[in-house]
């Protein structure tokens, strides 16, 4: 259970470092269908919440982050502040899966 909430906090601040989609229909309706929306479901909503806004135990926003793609994928492996490492939880496909959802809730690149 600590390494799932663990796990929450390095996608929560993956999620705020990343950015947004243009936010049409077809961009919401594929991003309900993704991959990337059940591994966020399933890793990071203890902490940020189903729509990436929730702030549990210091979790960020993810519909306000302003990080790169690159960059959220390196918090999302290595970890940042409270969050933690999930390079040993999730793989590759996944984390870009993730990061991919994540930025369909909002941001700003």
């Amino acid at each position: 259970m600590r390494h799932l909430h663990i796990l929450a906090w390095g996608i929560a601040v993956l999620v705020l470092a990343c950015g947004s989609a243009s936010g049409t229909d077809e961009d919401h309706m594929t991003a309900e269908a993704s991959p990337g929306k059940a591994i966020f479901n399933m890793n990071c909503t203890l902490c940020h919440g189903r729509d990436g806004k929730a702030g549990l135990n210091g979790a960020k926003d993810l519909t306000a982050s302003t990080l790169t793609t690159e960059e959220m994928m390196a918090v999302v492996k290595n970890g940042k502040g409270a969050m933690a490492p999930y390079k040993q939880v999730l793989n590759t496909n996944e984390i870009e899966a993730v990061v991919a959802y994540v930025r369909t809730l909002g941001g700003t690149k």
